[in-house]
């Protein structure tokens, strides 16, 4: 068999688990004596519970227990405990702790039962009164009282700041020939995973063993833990398998503490699955925002100044901030640039990382206004974008690690066939059916966090390969396998990946696109590390023929090192460690961002090219096509990259058109908490998609040059479709999604 090459595109390695079922998600464990727990929720949004009866319930068939605040077990949320996808300032909601309600949708108790069923029927026995307190549910109100947040400190370039300036914005938008001003909306958005979010606690004296929907394990392990009172190392967090998650599942939502609570008090395992309708407040979502955007520029399309504000949503207990106006600091070259951040507090539950968080908010925004300048320009939007290329990063004032972002506005505008479009809007037509096509670009900063990976090379010839990391549905299992495969000379077939357990190695967490730049370069490592183990027993043995052989002179293929300068001379890892009696070598590495972050910016870039056929007379909106070409780096796996990045599209296609919460402004409930009113792309909606990567070779961001995908496929396809709705129809929404209400 040939030698395992990172950038093949192979076939998922669980696939077969995934389409036969025996793929284990987190709610598919079982236990002895299980416990099925169902949630209770708020019906204000703001006040505290005077009376609870739960009587009835309690009453119900094969009820063992209802636990509210009055009948729980104390629990203490460290506010020092944080991760980094953790709101900084504040506190996580409390598991049944207090009587106070911070808004609708808060779990106020827990039925458990004997089984789902009864737990169900009993936990909509229970009810409750309420003193109800006056909430902030309206957006509007809440901005009129907007707040800077309170752990960035305003300056003139901090990363962390929330308020950024450099020039004189506002005096070069003064005297611009030509300036845009406008203002645009996204609402909330909610991930709607295919797999709900789920715990599974069971305690063993004072050790607690998750099964939990997450994205980190770690981060579970170690905030349960000190929840608890009791050590990290007697928690145990296991889930092999997540059915998406889309950065809901990044942090420790409050049904994880109320499960192990539960568990603790019923003394039995407990399971909690949470409803679809429980997903929209339970996990947070992308966060409404507001955007004022200004642009100043010369005649002959060079920006001067761009000033961009941004108000979002948070809830009243935590503080959760996105990076939404990071790109307007440098996705274009422009001297005098202002940057404003502010949140609006609601009585709501706290946003979360969505998909591409901030960058694909801040990116519509600015991409928008960037077409809105060219057609008051009346010059190409391609163009415009071309002339304001930033050579290097005017906001950190590092040369770029590497970037390509003009090879892919160059071929996909070439594929998608650019050069034939109309300028003049609501010129190009097939029939009754108006055409538009528009364009944006994509960008994602390229993130590393330290990883861990234990490496065991087997005497038959084997590998084993295991660390702490999630799969969410990327194909993590595959790439690692691939990475792995390659660095030892195996097939993949020989390589046996292991994640999702809190007990490996520890991981980073599975987010903003950071897994092949952190966990890949640790497999990496420690995949030669192994390598090298065992052409070290070689070397200094007489009888082997790489005896005195150093790495440097030594290949591998189908698990057989032998000389680079002589192939018949060399012998296979099992021959090796058979003759020294070993079952196995093993090594544990450690992989580390180093300094070069420091020395270049390092950034994904891509380009998205749209056309969409608008109904004039009903306003409907079909996306026809999508052309998008990512220079993302090393692409591991074309195979699985090609799936994240059409994921990515369609996302990007549900923000755009679809994708609305919808609160009752009277009690703050969410009106559409479903599949059927929430409205998500499906496959009637998914046109023909043409993706592509851009060969990049970055020697600077890891040692793979891996940049990440999955985020940077989503940025910059909201604002493409708008763009491309205002060349169809002459209308400008500025206000997702856009819905045909808004175009007739």
């Amino acid at each position: 068999m040939a030698e395992a090459v990172v950038g093949m595109p192979i076939s998922r390695v669980d696939g077969r688990l995934k389409v036969t079922g025996g793929a284990r998600y987190a709610a598919e464990f079982s236990a002895k004596r299980m416990t099925y727990g169902v949630l209770v929720l708020s019906t204000i949004a703001k006040g505290r519970i005077a009376e609870i009866n739960t009587a009835a319930a309690e009453k119900s068939p094969g009820v063992l227990r209802v636990i509210t605040h009055r009948t729980g077990l104390q629990v203490e949320m460290p506010a020092d405990v944080k991760a980094l996808v953790d709101p900084q300032v504040g506190r996580p909601l409390p598991p049944l702790q207090d009587d106070r309600v911070h808004y609708h949708g808060q779990p106020i108790a827990i039925v458990l039962a004997d089984t789902f069923e009864h737990a169900t029927h009993a936990a909509s026995l229970v009810t409750a009164r309420y003193d109800e307190a006056k909430a902030v549910l309206d957006f509007a109100q809440a901005a009129s009282q907007r707040f800077p947040p309170h752990e960035m400190e305003t300056d003139r370039g901090g990363e962390k700041s929330s308020h950024y300036e450099r020039g004189e914005p506002e005096q070069a938008l003064a005297t611009a020939e030509v300036t845009i001003e406008a203002t645009y909306t996204q609402p909330d958005e909610y991930h709607n995973a295919m797999e709900l979010h789920n715990t599974i606690a069971a305690w063993d004296g004072d050790k607690l063993t998750l099964y939990d929907k997450t994205q980190w394990v770690n981060n579970v392990q170690k905030q349960v833990a000190a929840a608890f009172g009791i050590d990290q190392g007697d928690v145990r967090v296991i889930s092999p398998f997540v059915g998406g998650a889309f950065g809901s599942a990044l942090r420790a939502w409050v049904h994880v503490y109320i499960a192990a609570l539960a568990a603790k008090l019923v003394d039995r395992p407990v399971k909690l699955v949470l409803t679809r309708a429980q997903q929209y407040t339970v996990p947070g979502y992308r966060p409404h925002t507001i955007q004022k955007v200004s642009l100043g520029a010369t005649k002959d399309g060079q920006l001067t100044s761009i000033v961009q504000e941004a108000t979002a949503q948070t809830s009243t207990y935590e503080e959760y901030t996105e990076s939404t106006l990071s790109a307007p600091r440098f996705l274009y070259a422009c001297p005098n640039v202002a940057t404003r951040y502010y949140l609006a507090a609601m009585n709501v539950n706290t946003p979360a990382s969505m998909r591409a968080p901030g960058e694909a908010t801040g990116v519509f925004a600015l991409d928008c206004a960037l077409d809105e300048l060219a057609y008051a320009l009346r010059v190409d939007p391609l163009e415009l974008r071309l002339k304001n290329h930033a050579d290097e990063d005017p906001y950190k004032n590092l040369p770029w690690s590497s970037k390509s972002l003009k090879e892919c506005y160059r071929r996909a505008a070439e594929r998608f066939g650019w050069s034939k479009r109309n300028p003049q809007p609501r010129s190009m037509r097939e029939g009754r059916v108006q055409v538009g096509w528009g364009m944006a670009t994509a960008t994602w900063p390229t993130h590393r966090m330290p990883a861990t990976v234990l490496v065991r090379l087997l005497a038959d010839g084997s590998a084993q390969v295991r660390t702490a990391a999630s799969d969410i549905g990327p194909g993590t299992y595959t790439a690692m396998t691939l990475i792995a495969a390659d660095a030892l000379g195996l097939p993949t077939a020989r390589v046996k990946f292991d994640l999702g357990d809190s007990r490996m190695p520890q991981a980073p967490v599975e987010g903003g696109s950071m897994t092949i730049a952190s966990v890949g370069s640790a497999v990496h490592a420690a995949a030669i590390a192994a390598r090298h183990k065992v052409l070290a027993l070689a070397s200094a043995d007489k009888a082997s023929p790489l005896h005195q052989a150093h790495a440097a002179g030594v290949r591998v293929t189908d698990g057989r090192l032998s000389l680079i300068s002589d192939a018949s001379q060399g012998e296979t890892y099992t021959e090796i460690l058979k003759r020294h009696r070993q079952e196995s070598v093993e090594v544990m590495q450690e992989s580390k961002p180093g300094e070069e972050q420091k020395q270049y910016s390092m950034h994904a870039f891509g380009a998205h090219f749209v056309e969409v056929h608008v109904d004039e007379d009903f306003g409907t909106v079909r996306v026809a096509r999508v052309v998008s070409g990512f220079a993302a780096g090393r692409i591991i796996n074309p195979k699985t990259a090609h799936s994240q990045a059409i994921g990515g599209i369609v996302g990007g296609l549900g923000m755009a058109l679809l994708e609305e919460c919808i609160r009752d402004r009277r009690n703050g409930r969410v009106v559409n908490a479903n599949l059927e009113q929430y409205m998500v792309p499906v496959n009637a909606d998914v046109p023909a998609l043409d993706v592509f990567f851009v060969d990049e070779v970055d020697k600077h961001v890891n040692p793979l040059g891996a940049k990440g995908l999955a985020e940077l496929s989503l940025v910059g396809v909201a604002p493409a479709i708008a763009n491309a709705v205002y060349h169809a129809t002459g209308k400008r929404i500025r206000d997702l999604p856009i819905t045909p209400d808004k175009l007739l």
